[in-house]
């Protein structure tokens, strides 16, 4: 098969996608990559209709990225996820109105474009967590306890974009990640990024039932195939705090030829044929330059 990974600068040395894309052309197939941001594209050039046999999107969520894997998808190429999906987790705002129309368990959302406006809210709503609409990676996500100390205009301005803010959801300071790969999946706690000092370590734990419900109901609500869900355990049980579409898959078991199987799959392979089951690992490390 030949396949077309979007990465940006940002992701150009990391496991997810570097080692899926060696694993990949270890197996035989090709792998172009393109970098959106770097430096000028044509884009009916690097669009093209039966070029490629799947677009696979790594970028940040307010990169250019995305709008090229719609392109793509117009155009009627597969995409890994459906770039309607994407587009749908990657605006958070918008992923919180979904989820709370399908009865996900979610915290109540605000939305404004500067965060002083944010002291409109009740004492009541009060811890925020305050985050970009279109963020990702933890980038400039603030726990705020009261008004008082939103962040001041000169800090973040309607300029960044949209901003949402969630009531915090008191928890022991430890993030559940529940990862999708092919159907299976896989729980990680980690250390939370509203509590960098608690001493949490990451590492895999074991799925409950309940938990195991939520992220596969995650997965049917916004038609996403590989991805990951941020849950917290509040006092009144799991609550989903963010939805990401490829993420890393840390401490999922042989991440890299699961995901590179499921790649396969959703790419329309015909995996027993297009697939031998790797006998070493793929070495780690850097690509070069774009295709």
């Amino acid at each position: 098969m030949r396949l077309c990974f979007l990465v940006e600068e940002q992701y150009r040395y990391d496991g997810m996608p570097v080692d899926v894309i060696r694993q990949l052309t270890a197996w035989g197939h090709r792998v172009d990559v393109l970098r959106p941001g770097g430096s000028p594209l044509r884009l009916s050039e690097a669009v093209r209709a039966g070029r490629h046999d799947a677009w696979v999107l790594k970028t940040v969520s307010g990169g250019p990225g995305l709008t090229l894997l719609e392109g793509a998808a117009a155009v009627g190429l597969t995409t890994v996820n459906d770039a309607r999906a994407i587009r749908g987790v990657r605006d958070k705002a918008l992923a919180a109105v979904i989820a709370e129309s399908r009865g996900l368990p979610v915290p109540a959302t605000y939305a404004a474009m500067r965060a002083e406006d944010f002291a409109e809210l009740p004492a009541s709503a009060y811890p925020l967590v305050v985050k970009p609409a279109d963020g990702s990676s933890g980038r400039a996500v603030r726990l705020v306890p009261d008004p008082e100390r939103l962040p001041a205009p000169d800090a973040g301005s309607a300029a960044d974009g949209m901003l949402i803010a969630q009531p915090y959801v008191p928890n022991t300071g430890v993030d559940l990640k529940v990862y999708c790969v092919d159907g299976e999946l896989y729980a990680t706690e980690r250390r939370s990024p509203l509590h960098p000092d608690h001493p949490a370590r990451e590492r895999q734990v074991p799925l409950t039932g309940e938990v195991a419900a939520i992220a596969a109901e995650v997965g049917a609500v916004f038609g996403l195939d590989l991805y990951g869900v941020d849950i917290v355990f509040g006092p009144d049980g799991p609550v989903v705090v963010d939805v990401n579409d490829f993420p890393s898959f840390r401490q999922v078991p042989d991440a890299v030829a699961k995901v590179a199987r499921a790649i396969l799959r959703l790419a329309g392979a015909d995996r027993t044929a297009a697939v031998p089951p790797p006998t070493t690992p793929v070495a780690a490390g850097g690509l070069g330059g774009g295709a």
